[in-house]
């Protein structure tokens, strides 16, 4: 533990891990049970794998943006802890497969040395705040949201508001109308708009994906920047005391709203501004620092194949507002690349562009800032990298999650599909290498982390059972999706669901219907006019499970025969005496509230304390057996089981006690106060289970 003092210079951080480490060794010695470890090590980008005994360590990588020195150490750190495997995801972020859990701490410091962080990367917290790949560079953007993404990721990121909600919390940033950021599948999408000379967002709130996918309502039409980050503390404070806490399925931002409805969301918002410390956060833009391109004179080139060099530069080169200046689009196969590659790439930028890189919501890099004359270069050295085929963002471009290779929840291969589905593209459909129009995304499970309900085409890992009860691997085929803009979307419908080895001929079919009636229109907009039946009626066939083979039995990239298997890979823990471990949470709540009050952070103390007191409230209503679904539901049924039959004397409501923190402004008086009360009730609460206790024994 030591090193981790000596070598790390922020204390926050320094907490962290020695917290984590501290943990891993008491769930090692059985002193921690299992939901509750899990819970910890989310919150530290720690996630289980599919394969026991190894983790998934998922690095947060705030709007994709990635500089070299931070890219060599990732490799450095994968090439020590894990197998040299770099894992793009669609929210930008970088995965890292096969790490020993005893080990974490170490890595989680190393990569601190470069300033990148596995804090919140996983978890239900607010997960990585995610961008247009093209911020700061769009030839179309009002402004550059590069500066306000950061700002608001780094205001919420250890925020004691958002550290134990229900569920994920996700945010977007779109530069343009065009919504590349995808604002209408987010908990809170902003897109950037400019009023009356005032930089401000357009904000979507409470969409989503999964099995139930939810178009999000448009919260503001507009909303001045200044007012983003406390609108935003404004939705986490209603969504940690009024959502789902039980059922997981329901326990999203997007359910949440449905009950609610979008007025009565805002009145909550509005309510809660009296609470909210800083009523505006001014976000200084010009004090954000982007990154400086390199003046260097272009060496001489010579293209050995200029026709592919050309078609590459149809479908690679992204246009920038910067003149003399062009980005260039890598197509990760998969997301999946190398550290060597990937050492080789921070060169590259370091020495001919501006030192950074992008991962997309694609799963693809970006570089930016290129002269245009060194676009020669470039294309000789990412050749070199395998980095040059051509059709970056196009058709052939497929999204894909890791589906069975290394997730818990994997159904079907999603990744073994992907690959097939390509080559049938390349092979016979050559012309869709330069069409951007026609997206296909495919998600091992209905989660959707390939996005597959949002696609133009998409698949969705299933399986079917014979007439005789075998099980074999299957596509839920989704068509019609899309991305209209301005924070308009459609959901793809579901069509129909074929064993897995018939995709490719799913696909096939699709395509040759399109290419031939189409008359030039774009896919959402073909399948909207022809409908469902239309397309059900070409494709049912394939669902016949009559007539598989051996052949139909064994998934994409596999040998053997498929056996559908949801993996757990989380350690066994023990049975532990769960209301005593509230309690105990509720006193650490507490010592955190303290350490917030004498560091000036009345705000941070103030929702500690409130954490305190609604744990303490629902230790109690669990040891009586009650349902704890909501903090609100807590809040109310706490004052009719205890407060109004008198078991528990308060000198108020319960309702009344709590919801102080709704009622008076974060100052140092009522944070004291607060506390105070906090403390008392912990006692009270406590004597109060001693006494059952000892009654029943």
């Amino acid at each position: 533990m030591q090193s981790f003092r000596t070598e790390i210079e922020n204390p926050v951080v320094e907490k962290d891990i020695i917290e984590l480490a501290d943990k891993i060794a008491a769930f090692n010695n059985l002193q921690i049970d299992e939901e509750k470890f899990r819970s910890l090590r989310l919150a530290r980008g720690v996630y289980g794998q599919r394969q026991e005994g190894v983790q998934m360590i998922r690095i947060k990588l705030p709007y994709g943006k990635v500089m070299s020195n931070q890219l060599r150490r990732i490799s450095e750190v994968s090439d020590e802890y894990s197998r040299g495997r770099l894992h793009i995801t669609t929210r930008q972020d970088i995965q890292i497969h096969y790490v020993d859990l005893n080990r974490t701490p170490e890595l989680w410091a190393e990569l601190e040395r470069d300033d990148v962080t596995l804090r919140e990367a996983c978890g239900n917290v607010v997960r990585n705040v995610t961008a247009s790949e093209t911020a700061g560079i769009d030839v179309n953007e009002p402004f550059d949201v590069s500066p306000y993404a950061d700002a608001l990721y780094k205001f919420f990121l250890r925020n004691p508001i958002c550290q134990e909600m229900g569920r994920k919390f996700k945010v977007s940033f779109s530069s343009t109308d065009e919504d590349t950021g995808l604002s209408y599948l987010h908990d809170l999408g902003y897109i950037a708009k400019i009023q009356d000379g005032v930089r401000g967002f357009k904000v979507m709130v409470a969409g989503g994906l999964g099995s139930q996918p939810r178009h999000a309502e448009t919260l503001y039409e507009f909303l001045p920047s200044d007012k983003i980050i406390p609108v935003m503390e404004g939705v986490l404070r209603i969504f940690d005391r009024y959502g789902e806490r039980k059922s997981r399925a329901k326990a999203r931002m997007k359910f949440l709203l449905k009950d609610i409805g979008l007025e009565a969301f805002r009145d909550l918002i509005e309510q809660e501004q009296k609470a909210i410390e800083l009523k505006t956060v001014a976000i200084d833009a010009d004090a954000y620092v982007p990154s400086t391109p390199v003046s260097v004179e272009a060496p001489k080139v010579e293209i050995k194949d200029q026709q592919a060099f050309d078609l590459w530069k149809s479908t690679n080169i992204i246009p920038q507002k910067q003149e003399g200046y062009v980005a260039i689009g890598i197509k990760v196969l998969l997301g999946d690349f190398y550290t060597d590659k990937a050492r080789l790439l921070a060169d590259l930028v370091d020495t001919y562009a501006a030192g950074e890189i992008r991962l997309t919501l694609r799963q693809n890099i970006v570089i930016p800032f290129v002269k245009e004359d060194l676009v020669p270069l470039f294309y000789q050295e990412l050749e070199k990298l395998g980095f040059v085929e051509a059709g970056y963002n196009k058709a052939v471009d497929i999204t894909a999650c890791p589906g069975t290779d290394t997730c818990n929840l994997g159904i079907a291969s999603s990744t073994g599909i992907s690959v097939e589905l390509e080559k049938v593209i390349a092979a016979e459909y050559p012309q869709y290498l330069k069409n951007e129009d026609l997206i296909i995304k495919i998600s091992g499970c209905m989660n959707a982390c390939g996005q597959h309900n949002m696609a133009n085409i998409g698949f969705q890992g299933m399986t079917v059972r014979t007439p005789d009860k075998l099980v074999a691997p299957a596509l839920q085929v989704l068509l019609g999706g899309g991305n209209l803009g301005d924070g308009n979307g459609v959901f793809a419908d579901k069509v129909v669901k074929v064993p897995s080895k018939r995709g490719p001929e799913a696909l096939r079919r699709i395509l040759n219907d399109f290419e031939a009636n189409s008359n030039g229109k774009q896919f959402v907009e073909y399948y909207k006019e022809k409908g469902e039946k239309y397309f059900y009626d070409f494709l049912n066939d394939l669902q016949d499970v009559s007539n598989l083979t051996q052949e139909d039995f064994i998934d994409w990239g596999e040998t053997e025969k498929y056996v559908k298997e949801i993996g757990i890979g989380e350690c066994a823990g023990v049975v532990i005496d769960l209301i005593a471990t509230l309690f105990f949470e509720s006193e650490e709540k507490i010592d955190n509230a303290k350490e917030a009050f004498n560091n000036g952070v009345y705000s941070g103390s103030i929702y500690y304390t409130y954490q305190s007191i609604v744990n303490s409230a629902k230790a109690s209503l669990l040891a009586e057996n009650k349902k704890t679904n909501t903090h609100a539901g807590i809040i109310s049924q706490f004052d009719e089981l205890f407060v109004a039959t008198g078991k528990i004397e308060l000198s108020t409501s319960f309702t009344d006690l709590i919801y102080q923190i709704n009622k008076f402004a974060p100052t140092k008086e009522f944070a004291e106060k607060y506390i105070n009360d906090a403390n008392e009730f912990l006692q009270k609460v406590r004597a109060y289970r001693e006494a059952e206790t000892a009654i029943a024994n």
